[in-house]
């Protein structure tokens, strides 16, 4: 049998707030592993490409080092360009594509079990885990028939490929809402269904005025109030939730940008409570260790339901918060020297 790698501390997700815990357990001299079951910064790299975040650069910095962009916003491809270098300049240690199957063991002696990309099964001791994996993997199904044609998704990148096609673009948040400005600027055929009265109010400001002229001029046709309850292959059936009348719309693609939520099964399997209403999951505010001794949580996971309540900006402070914690735990770290 091949010998188990032991560690202080395992992050199970290579995001930004993942990050932020290993820079915290590096600077802290702790023996500790990054497992990502995609690439570094994973959620980000797969936003729409010519995305811009809400946010000022220095709300998305961790470890200290700047984030230099070229205008007030930074770019999608400024963030992957900027977590690239903190990760390089700590030299942090990260183990990209090999997903964690399972996790056992109790606090002091955790086993993590894991998948590489080629089928290689490894395992992994540590004392304490550190659960930083997000929501983006697990999006809001509308849970219709037709939705798992491979017409639909869940998660948009860019429009050329729906140039002079029918595009439905379910949502009216930011997501969505950016989604089908790129998609008709694209020359995409842009539906726009909400189940809402209105355009979600947490619009980035020059979003949501130029979706409203666009809609307005009958450029983008927005259905609000309105459910899809069936994607047909060419074809979606739409309802309207005041009336209940029903209509058949033209569609060659969708996007259906709903939202994102916590593997909440994964948190149960480890003992960790979820209240049924919101999906939080139980956790010391100070500490933010879960209700398993041993398990803390950080990052977007803790906001449950409400996930527009944690983003980079807060939750990158969590690593600083937990590994406090444990310098005043039982434990003794190993020199990362040693790794």
């Amino acid at each position: 049998m091949s010998k188990v790698t032991m560690f202080d501390v395992i992050v199970v997700g290579g995001g930004p707030t993942g990050l932020a815990c290993a820079i915290e357990l590096e600077k802290a001299g702790f023996h500790y592993l990054v497992i990502e079951k995609g690439c570094l910064v994973n959620s980000l790299a797969h936003f729409p490409t010519n995305m811009v975040f809400f946010t000022t650069p220095e709300r998305l910095e961790i470890g200290g080092m700047p984030l230099v962009c070229l205008f007030q916003k930074p770019t999608r491809v400024e963030a992957l360009t900027y977590y690239r270098k903190v990760a390089a300049a700590y030299n942090l240690r990260v183990h990209q594509y090999e997903k964690v199957t399972d996790i056992d063991g109790r606090d002091g002696a955790w086993r993590v079990h894991t998948e590489t990309r080629v089928g290689e099964r490894r395992t992994y001791e540590a004392q304490k885990i550190i659960i930083a994996t997000g929501t983006y993997d697990h999006p809001n199904l509308l849970g219709v028939p037709g939705e798992d044609l491979p017409k639909c998704s869940h998660y948009y990148t860019e429009g050329h490929p729906y140039y002079g096609q029918e595009v439905a673009v379910i949502g009216a948040g930011n997501s969505a809402a950016e989604a089908a400005l790129d998609l008709f600027r694209s020359g995409a055929r842009v539906t726009l269904i909400h189940r809402g009265e209105d355009l979600s109010s947490h619009l980035k400001y020059w979003i949501a005025p130029d979706l409203r002229n666009r809609i307005r001029q009958g450029e983008i046709v927005a259905f609000f109030n309105t459910v899809v309850i069936e994607i047909t292959p060419r074809s979606l059936i739409v309802e309207n939730r005041k009336t209940g009348a029903r209509e058949e719309l033209p569609n060659d693609f969708v996007f259906a940008l709903t939202g994102y939520h916590a593997d909440v099964g994964f948190l149960q399997r480890l003992g960790i409570r979820v209240d049924p209403e919101t999906l939080v999951p139980a956790h010391n505010p100070q500490t933010l260790e879960s209700n398993v001794k041993g398990l803390y949580l950080a990052g977007v996971i803790l906001a449950g339901r409400e996930a527009n309540k944690v983003f980079i900006e807060n939750g990158r402070f969590h690593g600083q918060r937990i590994i406090e914690a444990l310098k005043r735990e039982f434990m003794t770290p190993r020199s990362a020297s040693g790794s």
